[in-house]
């Protein structure tokens, strides 16, 4: 947050008062498609994935968020309707909890969070068309070295399988590609 806006210590603390902490053990689903939401959530430690299992029961993941990434089904959370992704943990984690109603009351109390919170979802987006015009220009060996590149920690993190369903490629493809 301190790369976008500045807050005081008393600010920060009032701040920092919205969220709640939530600790889940590795395997734990933290969203499950199909339920209401209404928070967002920080990661402090550990590791989860976003992810969508359409109706062939194929998973596509969507994100790792690792500390300091943020994660939530924002469709469901803005629009108030129910989710369709899930979020689970890789890892053991920590995370905190924001509710939909705190960030709106921390925005308008603060100007200043109101802008941190416009700069990440801006980021996100920029993030979030790289990744698909990644997707329909690069081949899966550029995608999967660019991911290793940019996330080097995922590699011994995160099972392949799941960075197979990041990349949208079978495990048998990943395989392939890390032998050749």
């Amino acid at each position: 947050m301190a790369k976008t806006t500045k807050l005081s210590d008393n600010e920060f603390d009032d701040f920092f008062d919205c969220f709640t902490t939530r600790s889940y053990k590795k395997g734990a689903y933290i969203i499950t498609a199909g339920e209401r939401i209404d928070c967002e959530y920080f990661v402090l430690s550990g590791c989860i994935k976003t992810f969508y299992v359409n109706d062939n029961q194929k998973m596509f993941v969507l994100q790792f968020a690792m500390p300091s990434c943020w994660a939530s089904d924002y469709s469901a959370l803005y629009s108030g309707t129910r989710a369709t992704i899930n979020i689970g943990c890789i890892t053991d984690t920590e995370l905190l909890c924001l509710s939909n109603k705190a960030r709106e009351d921390a925005c308008k109390k603060f100007h200043q969070v109101e802008h941190f919170f416009r700069a990440h979802m801006t980021s996100e987006y920029v993030a979030s068309q790289k990744r698909l015009l990644s997707t329909m220009n690069n081949d899966v060996k550029y995608r999967y070295e660019e991911l290793i590149t940019l996330f080097p920690e995922l590699y011994n993190m995160v099972p392949k399988r799941l960075i197979a369903a990041y990349l949208g490629v079978s495990r048998e493809t990943l395989y392939r590609l890390n032998n050749s």
